[in-house]
């Protein structure tokens, strides 16, 4: 599974053929309806099982086709992986400004309801709100708890296309640095363990790691210093977040999934 889940990450394109002759090629005897198997019905990195649409929800259009995205709280994103531990795995989800890449929410949870989602955009739309909110068309986002959320704060939502990784690709950047600079590194041994560490992670995340395209800066740097100066000049008026706080999510013990 975190081989295939790393193969994934670094090759998202490879489907079932490929991502079995890359096992075979490192030694393990897998065929690939096993591999297809694993890839659908455990959840590898947004896979069928993270973003199965939902029978009756509304597919809202995509909005971003050639928007140049220039400011903060311009475009929020979400989306969902998994996060292996010693047994088991759990789902997280984390809200994303495409502007600065600053992470403005995160919750864990051991199902896919829509419940942990909802939290998540609840206690990023306490520091702000966006013009636009990007998501995969998953039921957890399509869901009227999730889109009338965004609605009744009057914001436009916005969809990716069908089996489309590209149109939500800086959120999976993001779980690329997740997975490779902090989940691979260790093995989570319950839902407490993997709250604390990826809070650790997640601010260090926002107020440490510097990002080359905004001249090596913090994703909060730029999220709060933009927000200020367009505020100054009477172009962006929101809430400025304390970038030393990263939300939280209230997860003392999480069963482990088997």
């Amino acid at each position: 599974m975190k081989l295939i889940d790393r193969q994934y990450l670094a090759t998202p394109f490879y489907g079932a053929r490929k991502v079995a002759a890359c096992l075979k090629n490192q030694g393990y005897r897998v065929n690939r309806k096993r591999v297809r198997r694993l890839m659908g019905l455990k959840a590898i990195y947004r896979r069928p099982r993270t973003s199965q649409p939902a029978p009756g929800h509304k597919i809202y259009p995509y909005l971003l086709s050639g928007l140049k995205i220039t400011r903060p709280n311009q475009v929020w994103a979400a989306d969902i992986t998994y996060i292996p531990m010693a047994r088991g795995f759990l789902y997280l989800v984390a809200i994303i400004d495409w502007y600065s890449r600053y992470v403005l929410s995160w919750r864990l949870s051991n199902t896919l309801d829509a419940g942990f989602c909802v939290e998540a955009v609840e206690e990023a739309l306490k520091k702000s709100r966006p013009e636009i909110f990007n998501t995969d068309q998953g039921a957890q986002f399509t869901g009227e708890a999730f889109t009338g959320l965004l609605q009744q704060h009057g914001v436009r939502i916005s969809m990716d296309g069908k089996g489309s990784y590209n149109d939500n690709l800086f959120i999976e950047r993001l779980w690329r640095s997740v997975k490779y600079e902090e989940v691979y590194l260790k093995a989570y041994q319950d839902g407490r363990e993997a709250r604390i560490s990826l809070g650790n992670y997640f601010r260090f995340y926002n107020t440490e790691r510097p990002h080359q395209t905004h001249g090596y800066r913090t994703p909060a740097e730029v999220y709060t210093t933009i927000q200020v100066e367009a505020t100054s000049a009477g172009m962006v008026e929101s809430l400025t977040p304390d970038p030393l706080r990263i939300v939280e999510p209230d997860l003392n013990t999480a069963p482990i999934l088997s």
